[in-house]
């Protein structure tokens, strides 16, 4: 079964559970009550082991400094300084995992979620929490199809796959105009699951309403694939002037060494809601071969002094650079503390209320506070535009959140 239509037929399920006069699942009573004593327990559901377990454990990291600077700064002050517990789970980067995995943290009493980095994963997480009645904040999951079912407990920090697509699109077009080289066609090379079929969908569409022709759309199974050389020639005899990349950590670094190998003529590599061409790591294992490389997606605020200080505490204490997924993560903690001290109790629907009335200020980048639509979207999240310049990630676009402008042009040529 497809992804979307797990989302589907999920989400019927959960409206029906949640919204047709039923009582809450079996247990969910004893957990409500559990919330009252002790510590404010927040559940952080993230890939600790498996593929993607570099990402998941930063994000649990990330969760877990939000913690404890609550705590240090008095806890829940609404509740009498009551501290508060990161509550974890590993999801193993798998649906099923996560799925029950929510259902354990919420039998154990914790009075919210965050995670998940899989927008698959979210999608079933987001179920369990629509049934039980208990929030689920997002800190990194891209798929919009989520938020098309009227949930009332699903909240995302992140900018989403269709916000992250279109801004894609029209910096391209700007920034290529800027340099005196307007994007003719875009080749996009995607992994085939909703993440990646979405980016491209989202992207193709925006970029049409610029004049942007596009094609060839190349996908690959990100799990299998080991060398992704073909696609990349099929890239090269297509014309295309740019390359749009959206992919996984693993399978986008393939992308890089079959662009260096094949030589494509292209005037930029184009990330979008990339999962490698913003990351440190990236850096380290491309090289040079990932000099000027771009990407849009979210991103951890670069200009916010207080960003700065966690990311200095985070490689101090871990001895790696805090990835953007921990900064979300952390956002997310704060969101859901935040409400339940506003909300004065651990009563899921008032804290609930109080997400949904959040004015959170963020450590990633945002046009505002965290503020949620109606449907649960951060009304505020801006994704931006980086670029790898001198070995570094570097953010060059819009102009308010560049640290240096954006060099368009590449470092090979066939």
């Amino acid at each position: 079964m497809s992804a979307r239509k797990l989302v589907a037929g999920l989400g019927a399920c959960a409206v029906l559970l949640a919204g047709c006069g039923g009582s809450a699942p079996s247990g969910a009573a004893g957990a409500a009550a559990g919330r009252d004593h002790g510590p404010v327990k927040i559940g952080a559901l993230h890939p600790v082991s498996g593929a993607n377990a570099v990402d998941g454990q930063q994000m649990r990291r990330g969760a877990q400094l939000a913690v404890e600077a609550i705590n240090a700064a008095g806890g829940i002050k609404s509740l009498g300084g009551r501290k508060v517990e990161l509550a974890e789970g590993d999801t193993q980067g798998k649906a099923e995992v996560g799925q029950s995995e929510a259902q354990r943290l919420i039998s154990e009493g914790a009075v919210g979620l965050v995670g998940t980095y899989q927008s698959a994963v979210s999608t079933n997480v987001a179920v369990v929490a629509e049934r039980n009645r208990v929030p689920f904040v997002m800190d990194v999951t891209a798929s919009d199809a989520i938020f098309a079912h009227g949930y009332r407990y699903a909240f995302r920090v992140q900018p989403g796959s269709e916000a992250i697509s279109a801004a894609a699109a029209a910096y391209l077009k700007e920034v290529s105009e800027k340099a005196g080289k307007p994007v003719r066609k875009v080749a996009f090379l995607h992994e085939q699951t909703d993440f990646g079929s979405g980016a491209a969908e989202a992207f193709s569409k925006a970029a049409a309403k610029l004049g942007i022709q596009m094609g060839p759309n190349i996908s690959y199974d990100a799990v299998t694939t080991s060398d992704l050389t073909a696609q990349i020639t099929q890239v090269k005899a297509s014309g295309a002037n740019v390359l749009a990349v959206a992919g996984y950590y693993r399978d986008s670094l393939l992308a890089a060494k079959a662009i260096n190998a094949v030589k494509p003529n292209l005037d930029a590599v184009w990330g979008v809601s990339n999962g490698a061409y913003d990351q440190p790591k990236f850096v380290t294992d491309a090289g040079a071969l990932g000099e000027r490389y771009f990407s849009t997606n979210y991103h951890y605020d670069a200009k916010n002094d207080q960003t700065t200080k966690l990311r200095a505490d985070y490689q101090r204490r871990f001895g790696a650079p805090m990835r953007t997924g921990a900064v979300l993560a952390y956002d997310a903690v704060q969101v859901i503390a935040q409400a339940v001290d506003r909300a004065g109790g651990t009563d899921a629907e008032k804290v609930r209320e109080a997400i949904s009335a959040s004015q959170v200020t963020p450590l990633a980048v945002g046009r505002g506070p965290i503020r949620f639509a109606a449907n649960g979207d951060n009304r505020n999240a801006l994704p931006v535009l980086m670029q790898i310049q001198g070995g570094q990630v570097k953010q060059v676009y819009p102009a308010e959140k560049a640290e240096s402008q954006p060099n368009y042009s590449v470092t090979w040529r066939p």
